[in-house]
């Protein structure tokens, strides 16, 4: 079935371990991973004629270079072989699936279709996992690879990846994730490996950083100091330079002591101060690392928070961080950045050929934008961004965007590309030659894969800029150990991995599950809650106009992770979402979710939170229910829906509401009043008597009822009195 294409030795070698075993396979950028799985593709269709091909990789763009190579060496029509994403509606993705051999997707819509079962994974008999490295924690790679464990004919997994870690236990536990029974890997040293490899050269170019950003570097040395001397003399903390790494894990874990119900007095206090000191570090980092430009906007968002934290407050009233700000600023109106910005430019103008081709990454979007800003500044060069998609406050490009830009840069429309993470995983761009490292990273997994974009067809460059006597330095040695830890490692493992068994559907509990019948809402899609429930029950996901699940015509759950739940106390959210909860369902139900202290989410009084946790149970008649995490909330709501379609069936629709009494409907009616809510809607219905009365009451009639004052009064009659204007 193969076209145009002869394998390497070390392909084939390793595509004798995959044919045999479910395999993780490491392999440099550029060194055929995907043509691995070519080959395996073509062997399982020859086994399995009647079966399909599933490679999922987690962007747009990497999926869209799969079926690029598989149109061009495999024997197959195109019109059996398609992509999907989230883009292609459920029911054309369904389509696809059945009639497709080969599909190429990305997971998360792949998720959802087998959460409400619109596709099944029986027929297929390859998964391949690109960037494999991913298959950890929640990740959708983790849920899909057990659904194909449990339901495929005649399961065979390959994952691929340039770097599966450098920990021991990562490692493992993506090999665990996914099932895989064996290890191969190779680097760019391995005598199989060495003639396919282009020489890449390694410079590393050391800037110093100028007095004036010195100075700002010792006021925030001389913040950090101050506050890790307060930590320290509440033995909270080893003596020394902890990372950000280690202060996040003991806030953590000063969390955890509060939600046992610890009332320490220094660990209250080292929360608040804990958080300050990582937004110093982190402003520290940026100077460092990145420069004014960054720094200067990272202030700025830390002023304009509309809802301060009591560690950005405390940092508004600290001298020496005012100080900071303002020399930052000042700098910034000078138009002085980080020397980097100028061996960038004088490597550029040195290197920068009219057919060369330049890759810039950098951590940070601000970065980005501010060195394509000054690299289009040189003549002869053409630079454009390269980053995600849009987050809250950022530039931000759609996939469709990304691909676009990444086909221009492969045929010479630009020539350098500035890029965060987005573009170190699987882009296949022939021939890069530089790629420049604004920063070193303290990561193998990210250091191979940047390096990993030259050297595929002609010798390539890395050129890493490095600050002196900063972490810049620190983080260069620790990408380095990483790596060699990582291949020393995967040696260790090689041969030793046990594979979990197969795990049988019990077809007895099946029949019985299935008799419970969920509508979720869409918006819950992707959640560990709903792949939970999909095992065990039929999901109907749609849009819902209250609750987050149904479980009967009479019984609506919403469910709300701990910090939520504060935060909907917070914005208001809350009361109106129990109205509308009560309203709609004989049964409401909420259920909380969570094992952290919630009294300790946020600056909230616990007074306002029980009042609040009260006021649902009492006044609305909703039970709250605790759960601490995904699996037992499944669980809550499975045996919700189970009891609630013992004896009724699930012949039912989410759109019916509940039968509601002439009372009830006169208290709802009067709740929806502003400020009002079933607390208020009682006294004024027992003081006027009829929903009539109260729409007629005038202001000085609404004061006088118990629990309406002044303000209560003017909105109310404000509301009823204003003109509908269309």
């Amino acid at each position: 079935m193969i076209k145009d294409f002869q394998p390497r030795l070390y392909q084939q070698s390793i595509f004798a371990t995959c044919a045999t075993r479910n395999t993780l396979v490491v392999l440099p950028t550029g060194m055929g991973k995907t043509n691995i799985f070519l080959m395996m593709a073509s062997h399982r269709l020859t086994q399995y004629p009647e079966s399909k091909i599933l490679l999922i990789g987690p962007t747009r763009p990497l999926i869209d270079q799969y079926h690029e190579v598989f149109k061009k060496h495999f024997e197959l029509p195109e019109k059996d072989m398609c992509i999907l994403t989230g883009k292609v509606q459920p029911d054309k993705r369904k389509e696809l699936w059945e009639k497709s051999r080969i599909i190429f997707s990305t997971p998360q819509g792949l998720e959802n279709d087998l959460i409400t079962r619109r596709i099944s994974l029986e027929p297929v008999s390859l998964l391949g996992v690109d960037e494999a490295h991913r298959a950890v924690g929640d990740y959708s790679y983790v849920w899909i690879a057990e659904q194909y464990q449990k339901n495929s004919m005649h399961p065979r997994i390959i994952g691929l990846t340039a770097s599966p870690g450098s920990e021991m236990e990562s490692i493992h536990e993506v090999c665990r994730n996914l099932f895989l029974e064996e290890i191969e890997a190779r680097s760019y040293n391995d005598p199989d490996v060495a003639p396919y490899v282009k020489e890449i050269e390694i410079e590393w170019k050391h800037v110093e950083m100028g007095g004036e950003l010195v100075e700002i570097k010792k006021i925030l040395d001389s913040c950090l100091k101050e506050r890790m001397q307060k930590i320290e003399k509440w033995n909270l903390l080893r003596a020394g330079n902890p990372s950000k790494k280690e202060l996040l894990e003991l806030q953590a874990s000063l969390h955890g002591r509060i939600a046992r119900g610890e009332k320490d007095f220094a660990a209250w206090n080292a929360i608040s101060l804990i958080a300050e000191t990582i937004k110093i570090y982190h402003a520290s980092e940026l100077l460092e690392t990145q420069g004014i430009s960054p720094l200067h906007k990272y202030f700025e968002r830390l002023s304009s928070e509309k809802k301060k934290s009591k560690a950005s407050k405390n940092l508004d009233n600290d001298q020496n961080f005012r100080q900071a700000i303002e020399k930052t600023a000042n700098l910034f109106q000078k138009g002085v950045e980080h020397p980097k910005l100028d061996a960038l430019a004088s490597i550029i103008k040195n290197e920068a050929k009219p057919d060369t081709k330049i890759i810039i990454f950098t951590q940070y979007r601000d970065s980005a934008v501010k060195i394509a800003s000054e690299m289009n500044q040189i003549s002869g060069i053409n630079a454009r961004i390269f980053v995600g998609q849009a987050k809250k406050r950022d530039t931000g490009m759609s996939q469709k965007q990304q691909k676009q830009m990444l086909d221009e840069f492969r045929e010479g429309a630009f020539n350098v590309l500035c890029a965060t993470s987005i573009g170190e995983e699987g882009l296949d761009i022939p021939r890069v030659d530089i790629v420049i490292f604004y920063e070193p990273i303290p990561s193998a997994i990210r250091h191979i894969q940047r390096r990993g974009r030259t050297g595929r067809q002609e010798k390539g460059r890395v050129i890493v800029l490095v600050t002196k006597n900063t972490r810049d330095e620190a983080f260069r040695w620790v990408a380095h150990r990483k790596e060699k830890m990582m291949y020393h490692n995967i040696k260790k493992l090689k041969g030793k991995i046990t594979s979990e068994p197969k795990q049988k559907n019990n077809e007895n509990l099946d029949k019985f599950m299935k008799k419970a019948l969920i509508f979720a809402d869409s918006r819950e899609q992707g959640s560990q809650v709903l792949k939970r429930l999909s095992d065990n029950a039929e999901i109907n996901l749609q849009r819902l106009e209250c609750a987050d699940y149904i479980c009967s015509s009479r019984a609506g759950i919403e469910t709300k992770k701990n910090g939520d739940f504060v935060n909907s106390i917070i914005d208001g959210r809350l009361l109106s979402q129990a109205r509308e909860l009560k309203s709609r369902f004989e049964r409401p139900i909420m259920i909380i979710e969570g094992d952290e202290d919630i009294y300790s989410i946020r600056n909230v009084s616990p007074e306002a939170i029980r009042g609040m946790i009260a006021t649902i149970a009492l006044s609305y008649g909703i039970p709250l229910i605790q759960t601490r995490n995904a699996n037992e909330t499944a669980d809550m709501i499975l045996a919700i829906a189970r009891r609630e379609q013992e004896t009724s069936g699930n012949n039912y629709t989410p759109h019916k509401n509940k039968p509601i009494t002439t009372k009830e409907m006169q208290e709802y009616i009067v709740s929806s009043l502003p400020m009002i809510g079933p607390m208020a809607a009682k006294p004024l219905l027992e003081k006027f008597r009829t929903v009539k009365n109260v729409i007629n009451a005038n202001e000085e009639d609404l004061k006088r009822v118990e629990l309406i004052g002044d303000k209560k009064a003017k909105e109310i009659r404000n509301v009823l009195d204003s003109e509908y204007i269309t």
